[in-house]
């Protein structure tokens, strides 16, 4: 009974990770990795000039979801992109979500090429999280940079995770 007790609180505290940034970052129990869609947004450039290349091992140095920070992985892909802070209200009435890590150009409705500008008011098509595609966000900062998608094993409880979306060339290292 104990251990099906701990089972259903570790696969609950796994369903119900989220990304954080220590910046005021408060959607903790929104975000999984079930809710996002692993296609990559049509319109993404291949980054020619990045600091870790595809197949790269590297070490997470942020802390998006649990056992994300330390965690082992390899780089499957690196885009040229602006990435955006946003804040948003979700669609399905939760609670206002601010200072989210990361959303990508290519993940807002009718984004310009040369991207969006701090402040501006958006609307996501990304689906990282439940109420997060159509919500209506405000650019908290903006980055041109290169995005990566990695592989990664959970330093939580040891499973593969795939194709995670985004990660920020500061949040890697090598390894």
């Amino acid at each position: 009974m104990i251990k099906q007790a701990g089972f259903i609180l570790l696969s609950s505290s796994l369903v119900l990770g989220a990304c954080s940034n220590g910046d005021n970052n408060e959607h903790n129990e929104h975000m999984t990795h079930d809710s996002e869609d692993n296609k990559i947004p049509k319109g993404m450039n291949v980054s020619k000039s990045s600091k870790f290349k595809k197949g790269d091992n590297i070490t997470i140095k942020s802390d998006h979801m649990p056992g994300m920070k330390n965690a082992k992985g390899t780089v499957k892909g690196v885009y040229d992109t602006y990435a955006y802070v946003v804040s948003y209200e979700p669609t399905n009435g939760d609670k206002r979500i601010k200072n989210h890590k990361w959303v990508v150009n290519e993940e807002v409705d009718k984004a310009p090429k040369n991207g969006y500008k701090k402040g501006d008011s958006v609307k996501l098509n990304a689906n990282h999280m439940a109420g997060m595609k159509g919500a209506k966000a405000k650019i908290e900062k903006v980055y041109q940079t290169d995005v990566y998608v990695v592989d990664y094993k959970s330093t939580e409880d040891g499973k593969k995770v795939k194709n995670h979306k985004w990660m920020t060339s500061d949040e890697l290292d090598k390894g």
